[in-house]
């Protein structure tokens, strides 16, 4: 090939270069700002719920407990049972800060086949929630605590009373007393297993 068409077919294909390479550039920036304008969190920036698990819309545990917490409460989260005991310590403080300033509140724990949660409304009435089962019907139980707001040794907030899953209604009666039983653990009841003592 002639050295005079080879310098031409440079010259050419640096001129024919340097108009894609702009067209490049100018689609990657548009491309890059779309992505970054996409990136952005949908919950604003100011919320006050700690992190949880990937957002869903509320289901029936989440909208009894905004029932029974009343309007402008604090989310304090809605945490899986593979939450972080950070995640777990930062709802529980949520939780315990608004009850004992009684500022409404509602927080809610996912397990495997349950939900539960907490809910406390502006007179400091705890009220709890319990959904068993999957599917577009889950067993819904809930009302008033029996319990005083505690954190558990899993580190979720609870109202009901260690070892007092009975209080929870027909979901958890295989624990309860039959009605009319005395409670042999009940303070002032004779312990039946001691040893009988000598006169």
């Amino acid at each position: 090939m002639c050295p005079l068409w080879s310098q031409f077919f440079a010259v050419g294909r640096t001129i024919y270069n340097h108009g894609v390479m702009k067209k490049i550039f100018v689609v990657l920036i548009v491309a890059l700002c779309c992505l970054v304008g996409c990136s952005k969190p949908a919950t604003p920036a100011a919320s006050s719920a700690p992190a949880s698990t990937a957002a869903k819309a509320p289901d029936a545990v989440q909208q009894k407990l905004q029932v029974y917490s009343g309007s402008g409460a604090t989310d304090c989260g809605r945490l899986s049972v593979q939450a972080s005991a950070d995640q777990s310590k930062t709802a529980a403080d949520c939780a315990m800060q608004a009850n004992q300033s009684k500022h409404p509140f509602y927080v809610a724990y996912d397990m495997p086949g349950m939900a539960v949660g907490v809910a406390g409304n502006a007179e400091g009435k705890l009220f709890t929630v319990q959904s068993q089962g999957a599917g577009p019907a889950p067993t819904l139980t809930g009302g008033a605590c029996p319990s005083q707001l505690r954190v558990a040794s899993s580190g979720r907030i609870t109202c009901i009373a260690p070892g007092d899953m009975g209080s929870m209604g027909g979901s958890h009666a295989a624990g309860a007393m039959p009605s009319g039983m005395a409670n042999p653990h009940a303070t002032g009841t004779a312990n039946p297993h001691a040893a009988a003592k000598p006169k």
